[in-house]
């Protein structure tokens, strides 16, 4: 489940997209924008920074803009680096892989199932980019995907 940390943090980087390039946004006026509580993303706006999705400049000038095109920023990475893993259970994550104690991993079937869910998770997120999601905002009709069953 996306967590309200990970909702903010990508209204956040879609606020900042929908913005002309180079030019900044002040941490108040995206939390307005997006009803965001600005102390919480204050801390958001902090590890997008770290993690290479963003720009801050100090002083009365300042503010944030994304680091690269907005086409180069993939959700399932935004999503991995403020929420962790997308696999709902950890012996299905590629990532942060764990071993269950409690069953035998070859023939675990809610294991498959979960690694099954993951995959689906990740073929949709990995290969959508923030531009898509601003662009799919602007949209009247919603972004539908089709996945193969």
């Amino acid at each position: 489940m996306l967590t309200k940390k990970g909702k903010y943090g990508l209204k956040a980087l879609v606020h900042l997209a929908q913005m002309p390039v180079g030019q900044l946004a002040f941490v108040n006026e995206i939390a307005v924008a997006n009803n965001i509580p600005k102390k919480f993303l204050d801390a958001i706006l902090g590890e997008l920074r770290n993690a290479g999705f963003v720009i801050s400049r100090k002083g009365k000038d300042g503010g944030y803009r994304l680091a690269k095109p907005a086409t180069e920023i993939k959700i399932g990475h935004v999503i991995r680096v403020l929420d962790g893993p997308l696999a709902p259970i950890a012996c299905a994550s590629r990532t942060q892989y764990e071993r269950c104690e409690d069953c035998d991993e070859p023939t675990c079937q809610v294991r498959h199932m979960m690694m099954e869910v993951r995959h689906a998770m990740a073929e949709v997120l990995d290969n959508r980019s923030l531009a898509s999601l601003r662009d799919s905002a602007n949209d009247d009709m919603p972004l539908v995907v089709k996945l193969d069953a």
